[in-house]
């Protein structure tokens, strides 16, 4: 399902380029450049005063939906993007604490669940995401998490899902089961039956896990909640482990109705953790040639998850 070509470099390292045989998504993978050890241990910034998802002001300060409510499952609390940058963006903040080291079950799947419902007010190509932390692209330190829906899905989304339709045309099954039976008896596999979490052969992002969940549409995910944030929970204590607190997080979704052999998937890459000195992890390479650079190589992943 995918090639891998290595190149000598100086010093008796390797230099691996990988490519997605039928998405055609590339990256290199540099294990030497990991001595640089730019990563530092983290350092949470100050609880500033006045944050908009504190108890005290997220439900007098933040935006409500048309009916003028909000979406309230446990501690969390659903509404509007005051800043969309989709045709349906709304935020959901998980905790009641402002800044959070370990997130409960209960926290995850309550903010998952508002999510899902959140998504189902609009008909399009939905995503449920997740920056965690500053140096991952978060806006506000207190954890939340972001529901997208699009007439037009994203970028990487449209070319799974194109994918997805053009393998079951030309092979007769289903590209992730395919992808589910490679991973499965490789290095890369890291737990999980149902949904199969395994270390992405192709990452387009630093220590990239993906989870393969048995579902294509929005409406089908709710039944797998629980499952879900206990999986997500693992891949954060295995981050943890290894030294990262930051990450990102999207849960990519076919739309309603639509039948592209598509299976939803949710993506976690590492970031660096946040510093007073912290070097961010994306340069031109991945923002501007969309070829992300790699530390770690997914088997490695695999074997680290296994050691204990």
């Amino acid at each position: 399902m995918f090639t891998v070509h290595e190149i000598p470099v100086n010093g008796g390292g390797i230099l691996q380029e990988r490519k997605e045989r039928y998405t055609g998504l590339r990256c290199k993978i540099s294990p030497e450049r990991s001595k640089r050890h730019i990563d530092q241990s983290v350092s949470l910034p100050a609880d500033p005063a006045n944050c908009p998802f504190c108890p005290e002001h997220v439900l007098t300060v933040t935006p409500t939906f048309s009916d003028n409510s909000r979406i309230i499952k446990g501690e969390s609390v659903t509404f509007p993007n005051l800043f969309p940058f989709a045709q349906w963006h709304t935020v959901t903040v998980i905790t009641k604490a402002h800044t959070v080291r370990k997130f409960s079950h209960h926290q995850i799947a309550d903010a998952l669940s508002a999510q899902i419902e959140a998504l189902q007010r609009f008909d399009g190509y939905p995503s449920i995401n997740w920056n965690f932390l500053p140096s991952a692209g978060a806006s506000l330190i207190h954890p939340h998490m972001q529901a997208l829906s699009d007439k037009r899905p994203s970028a990487i989304a449209e070319r799974y899902l194109n994918t997805s339709k053009r393998y079951r045309n030309n092979h007769g099954e289903s590209y992730w089961d395919a992808i589910r039976r490679e991973e499965r008896g490789s290095e890369r596999y890291l737990f999980g039956d149902e949904i199969l979490w395994h270390a992405h052969a192709v990452p387009v992002g630093e220590k990239e896990i993906r989870g393969i969940i048995p579902v294509s549409g929005i409406g089908d995910l709710e039944s797998y909640v629980d499952q879900l944030s206990e999986d997500l929970l693992k891949v954060i204590s295995l981050y943890k482990k290894l030294g990262t607190y930051a990450f990102n997080m999207a849960l990519f979704l076919d739309k309603a109705g639509e039948d592209h052999g598509f299976c939803a998937f949710c993506s976690f890459i590492s970031r660096i953790n946040p510093n007073p000195q912290s070097t961010s992890d994306s340069a031109f390479m991945e923002r501007l040639h969309l070829e992300p650079v790699i530390l770690t190589l997914p088997e490695d992943l695999g074997k680290y998850f296994r050691k204990d």
